[in-house]
């Protein structure tokens, strides 16, 4: 089993550390996009200001993420699980697994980055500033840049078993699962029931569904039972106290699993 999850906008800032090698990321054959994507972010950075705040999205307050991407070839870095720091990656907490369930992290999780294409938790790298939905002056639209290479390199390692799709919707065009692919991925939304009046209603949890699925990832992880099918993620998911129910299927025939949660 696999599990794609997004990058978070949070990062914590690494200190002291190696910089930047591109050659030690997961996934060698990603570099030479990465160089591209990596100096064209470079270059963007150190130009105007004005323009590089408005591709990135960014104010004016930001001056130091900034600056991080300008030297970003220079800059510290640190295991991805050290450095992505938003709401998804506090409730998973990869740092406080016990030993066996952070080794299953760094072999069954790969994050979506629009700076890196795919990364494990343990590859070391910068706290940078790159939404995956970015149109990237010299590169283009980075989910056009990177769906060719990373599912080509990614063809191996998801050969064969579950494949459970976290990413939220900015980063699920850097990589898009093949036909022979499709049976076995599961895609997951968090539903939230309420009590209006008389009848229970459920409203899609946008924000804070980020939450409840950093704490079933780290539920998986440190159970360490590997389910095989949908079917079987589905009871184990029930298993370890979540509430689980087979949600719809997409055009393309990939699979949902809705979590049902009482408080956010």
């Amino acid at each position: 089993m696999h599990i794609l999850l997004p990058p978070s906008e949070g990062k914590t800032v690494p200190t002291s550390g190696r910089p930047l090698d591109l050659s030690t990321l997961t996934l060698p054959e990603l570099t030479t996009t990465r160089e591209q994507v990596l100096h064209s972010l470079i270059r963007l950075a150190q130009g105007p200001a004005d323009t590089a705040r408005a591709v990135l999205g960014i104010s004016v307050r930001q001056v130091d993420e900034l600056a991080r991407d300008a030297r970003l070839d220079s800059e510290p870095c640190a295991p991805a699980r050290a450095v992505y720091s938003g709401v998804l990656y506090e409730a998973l907490d990869l740092a406080s697994l016990p030993t066996a369930a952070r080794r299953r992290a760094d072999r069954m999780l790969l994050i979506a980055s629009g700076l890196f294409g795919m990364v494990s938790p343990a590859d070391r790298i910068p706290a940078y500033r790159l939404s995956g939905d970015t149109d990237l002056p010299g590169v283009g639209s980075l989910g056009t840049a990177w769906r060719g290479p990373v599912a080509e390199a990614l063809g191996e390692t998801l050969r064969r078993g579950l494949i459970v799709d976290l990413r939220s919707s900015a980063y699920a065009t850097l990589f898009v699962p093949d036909p022979s692919m499709t049976e076995r991925t599961v895609t997951m939304r968090v539903l939230q029931e309420k009590r209006v009046g008389r009848r229970t209603e459920r409203v899609v949890v946008s924000h804070h569904n980020k939450s409840t699925k950093g704490r079933l990832v780290r539920a998986l992880l440190s159970d360490g039972t590997i389910p095989k099918s949908v079917t079987q993620l589905l009871d184990h998911c029930t298993n370890l106290g979540f509430t689980a129910e087979l949600g719809a299927t997409s055009r393309t025939g990939v699979q949902s699993v809705d979590i049902v949660v009482a408080h956010i």
